[in-house]
């Protein structure tokens, strides 16, 4: 894939979006081994799979072909140059939590997504394509094992209290960048990803109630990082920090 030209807008735009399933991933991944039953180990291995190769798309879109370049763009940044949201840095070693964040962040970004498959962009559409194709299974794994996990008291009790605590960095996820305007003018993607807010608060409430979300989304919290950052990162860096020289 060949580097396409982009304003330093829309870069930034859809580095929001890499940075996102990036960190989802990173996420996902590290749930291998001591997810509450093999089931589980094996599912969230797969989709912090497709997260991380979803990221990689996005960043070769805007870096082209060079590897090296690419791996700078996913681990290579300062901190204030990444433009993930805080529920993607957010750490917990609660499963409940854990999937909680996985069943919104795949219905959210969703709603994004078919944002991006309406690009005037033909290789965007394309990768918006590949990305919807696969992620249809992970929305079909949370809502069934939502459905599992509601039925049952104690386990809705465990949904529940998770919603609580993941739910005031949810809106956070919809905040604009400031490249989000140029992105829409170059044809990146349909509307404002802020537009779907309320369609994916109504489905997130239609399962599990009425929850206080502790805001709206806003400008600006995607240059911020959050506390939880830095050590993630630090564990994503640990083989490359072995020998910066060295090409795996």
């Amino acid at each position: 894939m060949s580097e396409i030209e982009f304003s330093d807008g829309a870069r930034e735009w859809l580095l929001s979006i890499a940075d996102d399933k990036h960190l989802m991933g990173q996420q996902h991944a590290e749930w291998i081994g001591i997810a509450p039953f093999l089931e589980e180990d094996l599912a969230f291995a797969s989709i912090g799979q497709d997260e991380l190769r979803h990221a990689a798309w996005l960043y070769q879109l805007i870096a082209g072909d060079d590897d090296a370049a690419i791996d700078e763009l996913a681990f290579g940044r300062a901190a204030g140059q990444y433009r993930s949201c805080h529920l993607v840095e957010f750490a917990t070693d609660d499963w409940a939590t854990a999937f909680v964040r996985h069943w919104i962040f795949d219905l959210a970004d969703a709603y994004r997504i078919e944002l991006l498959a309406s690009s005037t962009l033909e290789v965007l559409r394309h990768i918006a394509a590949r990305i919807q194709a696969e992620e249809r299974f992970h929305r079909l794994h949370s809502q069934q094992m939502l459905d599992v996990l509601l039925a049952d008291p104690t386990a809705a009790r465990r949904i529940t209290k998770a919603v609580e605590q993941i739910a005031p960095l949810v809106p956070g996820m919809f905040d604009g960048v400031a490249g989000e305007v140029d992105a829409i003018v170059e044809g990146l993607t349909a509307a404002p990803f802020i537009g779907v807010w309320p369609s994916v608060r109504a489905e997130i409430e239609e399962r599990v109630g009425a929850v206080d979300w502790g805001g709206t989304p806003e400008h600006g919290r995607r240059t911020v990082r959050s506390p939880n950052w830095q050590p993630m990162m630090s564990r994503m860096r640990e083989v490359i920090a072995l020998d910066v020289e060295a090409v795996w």
